[in-house]
């Protein structure tokens, strides 16, 4: 909170008024250097003093100098709310500015208030009232509440304004309606804005159909619209996730003609397309073609050279970025932290680690919660504990990324603390948090608590299993011995194809000798695959060896030889300090 002196307001009034219309000083009305006063504010306590000037002086009770006080009150939107309440008759104008507020603020639902409110006064819409309401049920995918206002859109003929339609297509889109979304656009008589072909295309890529996205864009090019830097962007990522290079180079010869290639946005794209491409050093020259490289240029060549595996190159690229005096932020270390989990890469990663302690880099949940991935599965438990304690805000993967931490180490009771912690904190767990916990009590042995998680997950959290939380319970019950319980779970699942949790049956038939059910399994599994596994074959006649049935081994083994069923041989491999 910043404080100020009571003569601030009069200072500024002053200021204004002899640096901005010193010959008009004195003709000036009052509530136009209001006005220039309150667009200078940059803190709501600035805004507050202003605000007790207005009533002193009268002009708070004049709607126009009102509605600039409101309007500059929005970015704290608690305070302009008890503003706008204390108004009698509120303006068009005032409610509008109260659905941008609320639709731009961490309580979006409030504009679905202020718009029945606004419906309620038999108020003249305009297109800004839909457009600040339709963005609020946007970031709630407020599907219902979104269509409510869609029919509102038509009968009061507002339709009509592209605008409108656009904030519906990312509405619809965002709520992942894409039939209603492509429906809205073929509805528009003439699709000449580029517009609303920007934002069918954006739709299509977080929707995860670059197909579709690129097949628009040639509809684009066959209608002879001009597009611009946004749908240039769009399509390179559509071809970026196709790892499409045939499809991606006449694009990038496109932005060379067009002159797009010195836009931020356009070469980040192309770096990315080269990248999953394959062709990470040709992202690497048009980097060096960007005259002004921000942030999110470097990051992205990073997290493409991670991606690549060339973990050296991002590390050297790392160290360029802070020769270069370009502050990196979590974004700089997640991509290459993450590609740090993979086996032999732990060297790499512990130098990201003491590059974030040097740099003094703030543990958001982002980079805290790759840190404890990275540290977890390279094996340093004890590292991910510290960062995990040190992280000031956690979401619900951060927490997720410790329980199965300490699963992975056989820690299941300190993975059930967690959970419970977790709980205790208000942070609502996922499916994959779940998982994580069915995980670590399977290989704890923890059955009991196994299906309590299982129970609580459809009880108090509405989740439906999927065929991981059962291979879970079925490999929990397996290590239990009790087969026939699994065997019986297994039996009833949806999905009959799935051959994990039949394997890790099998397994288990191998640990307890039980050969009976260990050959119903084997036949099961020759189903599914249609034809003999390695795995499948080594694990049944495992199974007659514990069982004592060495003849029985011994044919099994035979087969398995004439046959010439190879199991994929493992390896090991030893990180060496250079």
């Amino acid at each position: 909170m910043i404080f100020i002196s009571a003569s601030w307001v009069r200072q500024k009034f002053q200021s204004w008024s002899i640096h901005h219309f010193p010959k008009y000083y004195f003709t000036i009305p009052g509530d136009q250097n209001l006005i220039s006063l309150l667009e200078s504010c940059t803190h709501a306590s600035e805004i507050c003093q202003v605000h007790g000037s207005m009533v002193k002086t009268g002009l708070v009770n004049v709607p126009f100098t009102l509605s600039k006080l409101l309007a500059s009150s929005i970015q704290d939107i608690d305070y302009a709310a008890s503003i706008f309440n204390h108004i009698p008759n509120p303006n068009l104008f005032m409610f509008n500015t109260m659905l941008r507020g609320y639709s731009i603020s961490h309580h979006p639902r409030q504009a679905f208030v202020i718009f029945n409110g606004l419906r309620a006064q038999q108020m003249m819409l305009d297109l800004f009232s839909f457009i600040s309401t339709l963005k609020a049920c946007s970031r709630e995918l407020a599907h219902e509440t979104g269509q409510g206002i869609h029919g509102v859109v038509v009968r009061s003929g507002h339709g009509l304004f592209t605008k409108v339609k656009n904030a519906l297509l990312h509405f619809y889109f965002v709520c992942g309606r894409i039939g209603d979304a492509h429906q809205l656009f073929d509805e528009i008589p003439q699709k000449i804005d580029v517009v609303s072909w920007n934002t069918l295309l954006s739709g299509y890529i977080q929707m995860s159909q670059p197909t579709m996205a690129t097949c628009l864009f040639r509809e684009m090019c066959r209608k002879g619209l001009k597009f611009n830097t946004t749908t240039i962007t769009s399509v390179l990522c559509a071809v970026s996730d196709l790892g499409n290079l045939d499809g991606g180079l006449p694009l990038h010869g496109h932005c060379v003609k067009m002159g797009f290639c010195s836009d931020l946005n356009v070469a980040t794209a192309l770096i990315a397309m080269y990248a999953n491409a394959g062709f990470i050093d040709l992202g690497r020259k048009i980097f060096y073609q960007v005259p002004e490289k921000d942030v999110v240029l470097w990051n992205c060549l990073i997290d493409g050279y991670a991606r690549n595996g060339q973990l050296q190159d991002s590390l050297a690229l790392l160290q360029l970025m802070k020769h270069e005096q370009v502050k990196p932020n979590s974004s700089s270390l997640v991509g290459l932290i993450s590609a740090c989990a993979a086996p032999g890469a732990s060297g790499v990663g512990l130098c990201i680690g003491n590059y974030v302690e040097e740099e003094q880099m703030a543990l958001d949940a982002v980079l805290g919660t790759a840190l404890v991935d990275m540290y977890c599965k390279c094996g340093f438990l004890e590292k991910a504990i510290d960062v995990f304690g040190r992280m000031e805000i956690k979401d619900v993967k951060s927490w997720t990324a410790m329980i199965s931490g300490y699963g992975v180490h056989g820690q299941a009771e300190n993975a059930i603390r967690i959970f419970h912690r977790m709980e205790e904190e208000g942070c609502r767990p996922s499916e994959v948090t779940f998982l994580a916990v069915l995980h670590a009590c399977s290989h704890g042995g923890m059955m009991v608590e196994g299906i309590s998680f299982l129970e609580k997950m459809v009880r108090e959290y509405g989740f439906s299993p999927k065929v991981e939380h059962y291979g879970c319970m079925i490999d929990l019950l397996g290590r239990a011995g009790f087969l026939e319980e699994a065997h019986n779970l297994i039996k009833s699942l949806p999905i009959k194809g799935d051959t994990t949790g039949w394997r890790a049956l099998l397994a288990a038939c191998r640990v307890y000798g039980n050969v009976n059910l260990g050959e119903r399994v084997k036949r099961i599994l020759l189903e599914i695959f249609d034809e003999q596994h390695p795995t499948d074959s080594i694990l049944l006649s495992s199974t007659y060896a514990i069982a004592g049935r060495l003849p029985d081994y011994t044919k099994r083994m035979q087969e398995v030889k004439e046959e010439k069923m190879m199991k994929e041989a493992g390896c090991s491999a030893i990180e060496m300090n250079e």
